[in-house]
């Protein structure tokens, strides 16, 4: 059995946006939602009232008076939500909904919400206006042990059949512009992105071999061998083990020879003052 996730009233408005100031009087005037006690009388909340306050706070951003709200039961709350975040693209409302259908497991909600803001304003859109906000907000929720494993795969997973899909829908381009090889390195987490920017690279006519994860330095080497390619991607956002991230760039350029190496990650950021002049990030 999974624990309950356990939050304080900051918690509440760090992943609310509604100020712990308001959420008291909320509490007081409107018994919207009640904390719970520990034995020394400090005020707890759980996973049920933060759902509860999400779709409050997307009700309340969209005109609805607290008071209107507060005379709705649970369903008709979650109702109204339904319609608005189906049809209201405001970047805040949609990262509330979507946070909501992954805390809840919904597939249908988020399914909904993806599919309307795609017909709106088209996949690359979504991506950086809806889904990168919302996967910023994903790892608040891990810091702050909001969520569980369970619900970060499930969302995760859904990300990633979307964009597989919508990598099938573009056509194999038959001339094209420039060649890149992507891979992520042993350990490296960060297929989502890696994902997007093929999706990036090929909606703008280019060729792609995607290497995917896990890609060892010698198997990257092979793949440069036999595919001719201008450019090699990678993202370095976790720390090596083995051996230092500088001996690691190191070791690619010595793979990779004459290719222009590409490469983006928080390893990478954080030696920006220091970084190799043979490489571009």
């Amino acid at each position: 059995m999974q624990p309950v996730a356990v939050y304080s009233i900051k918690d509440l408005e760090m992943l609310s946006g509604i100020k712990a100031h308001t959420i008291r009087i909320w509490e007081q005037r409107y018994d919207i939602i009640q904390p719970r006690r520990t034995p020394t009388n400090i005020r707890y909340y759980e996973d049920r009232d933060l759902r509860l306050l999400l779709n409050i706070s997307i009700l309340n951003k969209n005109g609805f008076k607290i008071s209107r709200i507060a005379s709705m039961d649970e369903s008709e709350i979650r109702e109204e939500v339904n319609k608005l975040s189906s049809g209201n693209f405001e970047d805040s409302v949609q990262v509330d909904a979507m946070t909501i259908s992954m805390m809840e497991l919904d597939e249908g909600k988020f399914e909904t919400i993806l599919s309307s803001n795609i017909r709106a304003i088209g996949f690359e859109r979504t991506m950086l206006e809806v889904i990168y906000p919302f996967l910023d907000k994903l790892s608040l929720l891990w810091l702050t042990g909001s969520i569980h494993a369970i619900q970060e795969s499930f969302i995760s997973n859904l990300v990633r059949q979307k964009l597989i899909a919508a990598l099938d829908m573009i056509p194999f381009a038959q001339h094209a512009k420039q060649s890149f090889i992507l891979y992520l390195p042993e350990g490296e987490s960060q297929e989502l992105s890696l994902l997007f920017l093929h999706y990036l690279i090929r909606n703008r006519g280019h060729r792609v071999l995607y290497l995917g994860q896990n890609t060892s330095l010698a198997d990257l080497g092979e793949a440069c061998n036999i595919f001719q390619t201008d450019y090699i991607v990678t993202i370095i956002s976790e720390a090596f083990t083995r051996q230092s991230v500088h001996q690691y760039l190191h070791d690619l350029k010595t793979v990779c020879q004459e290719k222009t190496i590409l490469i983006t990650g928080y390893q990478v950021l954080c030696r920006e003052s220091r970084r190799e002049p043979d490489f571009e990030s």
